[in-house]
């Protein structure tokens, strides 16, 4: 069901497990198997044949990619690292802050060359304490540095660009990309400005149109923008939280969102039940799939 300017869709409860910070959220495309992250709970959860999974970590994780369909590249505080489905088994790849005990990982995503980006940020979300980095090819490299609160992390279709975004400052860049390589070339420009209608972007992704779909933290959305970042339409969610999007399911037009219970007491908690949970609800875009990590 296509949503329309006013944000009225057919949401439904995917997972019913509340999250304290759902994020991450990714459809695999070879096992055909959505995974997310609670990350202040220090888990990784997932659904496959209606049963539920789940995996706890000895420290925050937050975001990953696919390597393989039994090997996952995890996002933790202090480290990149792979992550076997089946054993569970887990080696780090490289140190990530690892020396800085103030920051974790935050949102992250595999690009269209097999590099992961993955964002940092305080652990208070301190003003500017955070960065964007990309692994590829064995190597750890940071791209932006001075960010408050990473996310938005995606990439468009046709390569030409990735986009990211502080929450904190209200606003999303877009940032050319050069090939063969996939590093950023030239300067990031502004894209979108969540100040203009007062709206915090979270996580984002784009579909097979090149259009940006941005979690809006506080407003109970998932707003849907153009190559020109020109509002379209919105999705609406049961809860105000909603950290971050993600396509899957048949033919990739199952539109999914995290949420958080972060932050929210008595009143609050009361008035959203759901907060925390996993949504999903059935819209007319397609979404990109996945890209895979080249280790």
């Amino acid at each position: 069901m296509a949503a329309n300017p006013n944000g009225t869709t057919a949401a439904r409860i995917a997972d019913a497990r509340a999250c304290t910070l759902g994020e991450g959220v990714f459809w695999h495309p070879r096992r055909e198997q959505l995974f997310w992250f609670d990350i202040l709970g220090r888990r990784l959860l997932s659904r496959q044949d209606d049963q539920a999974l789940e995996w706890t970590f000895d420290e925050r994780v937050s975001a990953a990619g696919w390597v393989d369909e039994q090997v996952l590249l995890i996002a933790s505080e202090t480290a990149l690292l792979t992550f076997d489905l089946a054993t569970g088994a887990r080696e780090t790849l490289c140190a990530l802050e690892a020396g800085n005990p103030l920051n974790r990982s935050n949102d992250g995503r595999a690009d269209p060359w097999g590099g992961f980006w993955i964002g940092t940020m305080g652990l208070n979300a301190e003003p500017q304490a955070g960065a964007i980095y990309r692994y590829y090819r064995g190597e750890l490299r940071r791209l932006f540095a001075d960010i408050s609160i990473t996310n938005a992390i995606c990439f468009s279709p046709d390569r030409r660009y990735a986009y990211f975004a502080d929450t904190a400052r209200q606003q999303i860049w877009r940032q050319p990309l050069d090939e063969p390589h996939g590093w950023p070339r030239g300067e990031a420009q502004p894209f979108i400005d969540g100040r203009v209608a007062g709206v915090n972007p979270d996580g984002a992704v784009v579909d097979t149109q090149g259009r940006l779909w941005s979690a809006q933290w506080g407003a109970s959305r998932v707003a849907c923008y153009n190559t020109d970042g020109q509002f379209q339409q919105a999705v609406a969610f049961p809860a105000s939280q909603i950290s971050c999007p993600a396509f899957g399911g048949p033919g990739l037009s199952t539109l999914f969102a995290t949420s958080a219970r972060e932050g929210l007491q008595g009143d609050q908690l009361m008035a959203e039940p759901d907060a925390g949970k996993l949504f999903a609800a059935e819209i007319s875009a397609q979404g990109q799939a996945e890209h895979q990590v080249i280790l």
